[in-house]
């Protein structure tokens, strides 16, 4: 398959930054697919005098094809395998991967890289993802670092759409999913840290317990930001701006923009992606001086001396703060019916976007009649057998302009005024849904093996236990500058009673909860003289994990 040329020109530029040769290294047949990923190859080969391609031979063909590797010449232990053609959203890795073999160095934090180069045992890794899927790079590209750094470390990267048969042997009904050794390792996005730290313990390493003694020993912020959402990450610009010490604890950078496709109405850019936002929110962080503390989950909040507020994190670590803003945002709202959690991910799904390829020709339900359902159903109409949308109202609330568009749609049926009541399945994945009228009567199995949940959002607030006032929907309660009832801590974002969950609102009300506690900073005390804002900072090398590279729509990007 031949590049779109301005990626093709894209890529070239970014080959510049080889500094050892490369061999690719193809295992094919005379398949259509093979055919497709020789094409790429052999135009890769042609844009780096650094790169040989080659065929493989004899006992150095691999078992799936088509698939290739990624290997320093020379240097046969520094290697990533994709299985597939990875292009799409995947197509960042792919590149990243040519530089990292290529000796290229990542930029990744110098702990964490020594982490991963000490890590003991042997660990043979293999991640199932989707071309469509917007969580899947990040796992990819941090098992592929991890295979380039220590040699006992191995990482195939498997497209779930090009080798069906294998993901649905090994229970594969959501992406990305990876296994570690031929075992479940885990499912849905994971950071590179947290990925680093989860290996360490499964090896008997005690990193987790030298994390959270490293963390508690950090002096105190002037503000202190819990979650790196759009509003997080506007909270702790603002700050880092006043020249005052500023941190931001985060379990997941870019928060629910992560699992967001299409935006269209972030006034002054008509258009972006949810991935490519969180690395722009990311990369604007990355010019001031904030102290990013990544794959962090809070757990508690309380009142600590000398008008400090403590931050307790999961992994026992304390961080505190003159002032903190809370932006945690929020979660998808689950259905609470029996066998949705035990087959959750194993058919039961959040994503139509990222797992919606693996249900390819299969019956599915979507429930919710919102603006989320609808376009769910909407896209999996042009993927899967056949769509029931389910919704408990009597009528759908999603905007007409969509429910138009379902309408027309030839595979798929609306249920109004239904309720489900329970997941069924086989112990391995979903065989149906349970539903019945909802004012009462008769239940009804539909038959369906996947079920993807799109009926609103939680707030990610269960951790404040009553350090705060929450509403009956469990939202931070806020006033009009984003105070709490907690003297010094301020709240931004999805998770407050704020009315409307948009990114711009929340980007807005991140700025405004952040000069709130300056303002705050400066009635009760004077901010530290330690921190300055940071001269702005010149990114060292062409792309890293989490950057985006805008990949056409023509390029590859469903199987």
């Amino acid at each position: 398959m031949a590049l779109d040329p301005n990626l093709a020109t894209q890529l070239k530029a970014y080959l510049e930054n080889l500094r050892e040769p490369i061999e690719l290294v193809a295992t094919l047949d005379d398949g259509a697919k093979s055919t497709e990923l020789d094409e790429l190859l052999v135009e890769i080969e042609g844009m780096s005098d650094k790169i040989t391609r080659r065929l493989a031979e004899g006992a150095e063909r691999n078992e799936r094809v088509p698939s290739f590797a990624i290997t320093r010449a020379g240097s046969p232990d520094v290697s990533v395998r994709f299985a597939g053609i990875p292009m799409g959203h995947e197509f960042t890795s792919l590149v990243l991967a040519l530089l990292q073999v290529g000796g290229h160095p990542s930029k990744a934090s110098q702990d964490v890289l020594e982490q991963i180069g000490s890590l003991q045992g042997e660990h043979t890794f293999e991640t199932f993802f989707s071309l469509s899927c917007q969580n899947c790079p990040d796992v990819v590209q941090a098992l592929n670092l991890m295979s380039v750094l220590n040699p006992n470390i191995t990482h195939v990267a498997i497209d779930g759409a090009v080798f069906p048969t294998e993901a649905e042997d090994r229970g594969v009904l959501a992406v990305p999913t990876v296994f570690r050794n031929g075992e479940l390792f885990g499912s849905g996005r994971m950071e590179l840290a947290e990925i680093v730290g989860k290996v360490d313990e499964l090896s008997g390493g005690d990193a987790a317990a030298r994390a959270a003694e490293e963390l508690s020993s950090r002096d105190p912020y002037d503000v202190l930001v819990v979650g790196g959402g759009p509003a997080g990450a506007s909270a702790a610009i603002y700050a880092a701006r006043k020249g005052i010490r500023t941190g931001l604890v985060a379990d997941r950078v870019g928060g629910q923009v992560l699992d967001t496709m299409s935006i269209e109405n972030l006034v002054s850019v008509p258009h972006t992606e949810g991935p490519k936002l969180a690395a722009d929110l990311e990369r604007h962080m990355s010019e001031y001086d904030i102290d990013l503390v990544r794959s962090q989950q809070a757990a508690g909040l309380s009142e600590g001396e000398n008008g400090l507020t403590v931050l307790d994190l999961a992994n026992g670590a304390a961080l505190s703060g003159k002032t903190v803003v809370l932006a945690t945002g929020a979660r998808w709202r689950t259905m609470g019916v029996p066998g949705e959690e035990e087959y959750r991910n194993k058919g039961v799904t959040f994503c139509p976007h990222c797992d919606g390829p693996l249900f390819k020709g299969k019956d599915v339900a979507v429930i919710g009649g919102g603006n989320s359902g609808v376009e769910a159903a909407i896209d999996l109409a042009g993927v899967v057998g056949h769509v029931t949308l389910i919704e408990f109202l009597d009528e759908m609330r999603a905007d007409e302009v969509l429910q138009r568009k379902l309408r027309s749609l030839p595979n798929v049926d609306v249920r109004l005024g239904t309720k489900t009541t329970e997941v069924i399945g086989d112990g391995a994945k979903v065989t149906g849904i349970a539903v019945e009228p909802r004012e009462g009567g008769e239940t009804e199995q539909l038959d369906v093996e996947g079920v993807f949940v799109q009926i609103g959002l939680l707030p990610n607030t269960e951790w404040l236990g009553d350090a705060v006032e929450l509403s009956e929907r469990g939202e931070i309660v806020i006033d009009g500058v984003g105070r709490t009832n907690l003297p010094g801590v301020f709240a931004a974002g999805d998770c407050t009673t704020e009315p409307y969950k948009q990114i711009v609102s929340a980007l807005g009300a991140g700025s405004t909860a952040s000069l709130s506690a300056f303002d705050h900073l400066i009635r009760t005390s004077a901010p530290s003289d330690e921190a300055a804002m940071a001269a702005t900072k010149v990114a060292d090398g062409p792309i890293e994990a989490g950057d985006q590279i805008d990949v056409p729509d023509s390029v590859g990007a469903s199987a």
